[in-house]
Parts: C-alpha cells; sequence; structure tokens
C-alpha cells in the first residue's frame, strides 16, 4: 500500500504541556486538590484558557526561560512546536482536572489530567484527534520550570468508517521483559481487507516535529498482534499501530516506561 506519512502520529504530544497530570511516588503525600494554591489554580486555568485560544506567547508566560521536558524539549522548542502544532490542529480543545498537588522544597508539584479533542484535513481527508494525557509538573515562583511526562494515550481516525480498535499495551514494564502489543479490530470484518504497520521509537523531541514514516503492509489477521521485547535500559518509548482500510483509517500511540 506504500509509505504512509504519519504526520499526527506525534503531533498530540505537544497538547500534553497542559495535561499536567502527576502519578506521585509518594502517594500518601500527596494533598487533595481542593487544597490547591490558588495561585496555581489560577496558572493552569490560564493555561487551559490561552491554549484553547492557540494564544502561544500566554501559554509561554508561565513557563520558565530554564524548562526542561523528559522528551527533550525546552522553551524554544516548545514555542515553536506549539505554533506548529496548532496550525495544523486550528480547532484543537482541552480539558484539564486537578487531582492533587504537593509541597516539594520551594516547588509545588500538581496532579492533573488532560484531554484533548480536535480535528485537521489533509489532502481532503479529515483527521479527528483524541488522547488523553498525565504528566508531572514542577512550579516554582509560578512559573513552570520541569515536566515529566508519564503517560499519553491517543487515537487519530479519518474515512467514513474507520476500524474501531482495541489496543493491549502495558504502560509500565521491566528492561529487557517480553510483552504484547496488540491493535485489534473490533468490528467483524466480513470481505473488507486491512492494511497496517506498527514500530517503536524512544522517546525524543525531534520526532515533535518529523515523526516517523511507516510502510503498510497486508495484515493476515484482524488486527496487529506482536511480541516486543523491552530494551535493556531505562527509557520511555512511543508505541504506534496504523490500521487502515477502504472506508477508515486509525492511528494509536501510546507511551511505554521501561523500567529497572
Amino acid at each position: 500500500m506504500g509509505n504512509f506519512r504519519t504526520i499526527t502520529k506525534r503531533l498530540f504530544n505537544f497538547g500534553l504541556v497542559f495535561g499536567l497530570s502527576l502519578a506521585l511516588t509518594s502517594p500518601l503525600s500527596a494533598r487533595n486538590a481542593a487544597t490547591v494554591p490558588s495561585e496555581i489554580k489560577r496558572a493552569i486555568g490560564e493555561i487551559e484558557r490561552s491554549a484553547n485560544r492557540q494564544n502561544v506567547a500566554r501559554v509561554m508566560n508561565y513557563y520558565s526561560s530554564d524548562f526542561t521536558n523528559s522528551d527533550g524539549l525546552d522553551y524554544s522548542t516548545l514555542s515553536a512546536a506549539l505554533k506548529n502544532f496548532w496550525q495544523q490542529y486550528p480547532t484543537l480543545k482541552y480539558r484539564t482536572e486537578i487531582k492533587s498537588w504537593q509541597r516539594e522544597g520551594d516547588r509545588a508539584i500538581v496532579e492533573t489530567l488532560t484531554s484533548m479533542e480536535g480535528t485537521t484535513t489533509r489532502a481532503s481527508r479529515q483527521m479527528r484527534l483524541s488522547a488523553e494525557v498525565r504528566s508531572r509538573q514542577h512550579f516554582l515562583n509560578g512559573k513552570i520550570v520541569k515536566q515529566e511526562i508519564l503517560s499519553e494515550k491517543t487515537e487519530i481516525v479519518t474515512g467514513d468508517n474507520p476500524p474501531q480498535l482495541i489496543v493491549n499495551l502495558p504502560e509500565q514494564v521491566q528492561v529487557g521483559q517480553q510483552f504484547s502489543f496488540d491493535a485489534i479490530v473490533r468490528e467483524p470484518l466480513g470481505e473488507e481487507i486491512l492494511f497496517g504497520a506498527a514500530i517503536g521509537e524512544t522517546t525524543n523531541s525531534s520526532l515533535y516535529l518529523d515523526p516517523s514514516t511507516l510502510e503498510l503492509e497486508l495484515l493476515p489477521a484482524g488486527g496487529i498482534f506482536k511480541l516486543v521485547t523491552a530494551p535493556i535500559t531505562p527509557e520511555n518509548r512511543w508505541y504506534s499501530a496504523i490500521i487502515a482500510r477502504s472506508d477508515g483509517i486509525a492511528i494509536v500511540t501510546q507511551r511505554v516506561a521501561i523500567e529497572n
């Protein structure tokens, strides 16, 4: 079926900057979201509102010039990535829920969950994105100085009847561990022919602007079924699958943490 340039595969990750979700390493120390300091509430609320208006300058007001991200983004690359992303997804909307927070020295660490939805048009084809992101944010003097992405799930679909997928993929595995990566089409195939591909990549800031190309192949069964061996060193990886048929395409991406 030829090359499929997965330009949408990595795009949703820019939205995770506003999905300030935290899986605390010490849950007992987390405080109820109702007690989060008012200045942090205001900052998160303003980031969300500015993101929904796609006001890059206003969003970046809440990021330190020394900002770092676990995928290698910094202040300047984040700003450029947001501009690029919003040009491609002009209808993207964010919804953020504060879950909990904790104080660590002079920093506030906030737990939130963000979902995102939006559409774009490529080659006369409308593509619909939905995503959910968890991350750990460090606030210092009212600005975000550090971000660690903890989990991400997204789906991008296009066509009149895109495949509905069941994805089996763990969020965390041990180094060297084998695990299943399945993307299964829910509905009966009938006479339909499926094409697809899957890829695993180390998270890297360069992939935000230059995602990979996948070569679609004929699938012999109702989806993609892979047995994956985790790397032998700790890292985060993106696992993506594309399944296409005559009336639609579905793209799924999920982050997996490889841990010791």
